[in-house]
């Protein structure tokens, strides 16, 4: 969801340029609503990562899949919950109380904007893994 927004970055890919005040503005609103006002879902968010590496922990420790999927599982998703939690949300904080200049907020969502592109390969990559290896190994 986060991508509808971000995506309007890339039409304004100049180094260095400020974005324009509507695409601030847009983008800012979004993550406004999503990292304050819609505050419990942000907890939904977090329950769902809790869950995937809960599950990760379940496969593991049931012994069923191989060491190296469970690995790779664990290496795409535990840096991307990190960066999540350490960087994109409190720089979507931030953006969304449109503190800082305009050169500072353009900094913020090209960042974000670069996060997620980040996750959405990872999670892509995940699910390659789990979809291959139940395509050509099922259950």
């Amino acid at each position: 969801m986060d991508l509808i927004f971000d995506v309007q970055i890339l039409a304004h890919r100049g180094a260095g340029a400020e974005l324009p005040e509507p695409v601030l503005a847009s983008i800012a609103g979004y993550y406004h609503r999503a990292t304050t006002t819609s505050r419990p879902m942000g907890h939904l968010i977090a329950l769902v990562m809790l869950i995937l590496l809960g599950s990760l922990a379940f496969r593991a420790t049931g012994g069923h899949d191989p060491s190296w999927l469970i690995m790779s599982s664990v290496a795409l998703t535990v840096p991307t919950i990190l960066l999540a939690l350490l960087h994109t949300v409190p720089s979507a904080v931030r953006l969304g109380n449109r503190s800082g200049s305009a050169a500072e907020q353009t900094r913020l969502a090209r960042s974000i904007c670069r996060d997620h592109l980040l996750c959405i390969g990872c999670m892509s990559a995940f699910l390659v893994l789990w979809v291959s290896r139940h395509l050509f190994q099922p259950w």
